[in-house]
């Protein structure tokens, strides 16, 4: 398996899981770290059991479209694999690299995808695109969305529809309930426009009772986010805390009575997934999402959608959800039954490896 990122720790608890299956030997090669922006994420090791972790020199790194693996062949040589998991959306050079040393070393291949959205790429990209649907034997979507783009696009042999990563429910796990603090809500995620926290400001302003807002993460956008925040009035009641490393997202969630993500679509993006909202429903924590992208499908029946943008609809779904605890309580159940049944690491790891074993049959 080729991925960047499993950079992050936990996240490589989907390959412990996969190495427990049978008749599975891997190798998960990852680079050094990878640079987001002006942010570099190191390689954490934290999940090493049972596979071998194995850092590779990135080219290019930060540049999505164009890192590349230089010492890759020489990896694939030493490892003689019968499939090579490409962890990489199809218009990347790193996709096409490894695709095409794959088949070279006789392989079978798939590759991930999370594009949800139907676009048509520049030269070289739709080249590359092309390239890689020609030499993958099968690709997963990371959604129902990212899988009705690839059929869209042509991509005609098989796609499973599973997660990319899920969570584990021994770290992300319910807490004892607070009653003595006040109704707390939360986000956790870049500070960026797309993610819709003007939405989720406008909503608590007009909100009765004693509350909090617990903002976390980073982004260009916190400034403007402070200053509406005090034109609202909310300064006193709204805290902002820079984004933590992921070992420390559970302790986060455990803060919160409600788990908010309110994102907005765009003409270039919309939610892939809102893999805060699995950590969070694992907490036992409810959730409330706007219907933007995948959100609907990962809350289900378990949490609260309301229309993306809409300030008046969040407002009213945060005020049931602060004055009925009961109600609260059955969505935060429900929650962490929807995880276990379907987004845990090992069912991701179990889903993944029933594609292993279809394309090696």
């Amino acid at each position: 398996m080729l991925s960047k990122a499993l950079v992050i720790g936990a996240y490589q608890k989907k390959a412990e899981e996969l190495a427990k299956l049978p008749d599975l030997d891997l190798t998960v090669v990852v680079p050094p770290g990878w640079r987001e922006g002006r942010i570099f994420i190191p390689l954490e090791r934290s999940h090493l059991q049972g596979y071998r972790l194995v850092e590779e020199r990135l080219a290019f790194n930060g540049h999505f479209h164009f890192h590349f693996y230089p010492g890759l062949r020489r990896r694939l040589s030493e490892c003689r694999p019968e499939l090579v998991h490409v962890d990489e959306e199809p218009y990347n050079l790193a996709t096409l690299q490894a695709l095409l040393l794959a088949r070279r070393a006789g392989a079978r291949t798939l590759f991930f995808s999370w594009q949800n959205l139907y676009r048509r790429y520049p030269f070289p990209f739709r080249l590359v695109e092309r390239a890689c649907y020609a030499l993958a034997d099968a690709a997963i979507a990371g959604s129902e969305g990212a899988c009705e783009v690839l059929r869209r696009k042509g991509f005609a042999k098989p796609i499973a529809i599973i997660p990319q990563f899920g969570v584990d429910p021994d770290l992300f796990s319910p807490q004892p309930w607070a009653e003595q603090r006040p109704f707390t809500i939360g986000y956790l995620g870049r500070l960026v426009p797309a993610k819709g926290l003007d939405t989720l400001l406008e909503a608590a302003a007009g909100l009765e009772g004693d509350f909090r807002l617990r903002l976390v993460g980073s982004g260009e956008y916190r400034s403007q986010l402070e200053e509406k925040a005090a034109r609202l009035g909310l300064t006193a009641r709204v805290q902002f805390v820079p984004s933590v490393p992921s070992a420390e997202v559970p302790a986060q969630l455990h803060q919160l009575d409600v788990l908010v993500l309110p994102s907005l679509t765009t003409e270039r993006w919309k939610e892939q997934f809102g893999r805060v909202l699995v950590e969070a429903m694992a907490c036992e924590v409810a959730v409330v999402g706007s219907d933007s992208g995948e959100i609907p499908h990962v809350i289900g029946e378990a949490g609260v959608v309301f229309p993306e943008g809409k300030v008046h609809d969040l407002r009213v779904a945060l005020q049931r959800l602060a004055d009925d605890v009961a109600w609260r309580r059955r969505l935060a159940q429900a929650g962490r039954q929807r995880v276990l049944e379907r987004y845990t690491q090992a069912r991701v790891a179990e889903q993944t490896y029933e594609v292993y074993q279809s394309l090696l049959s």
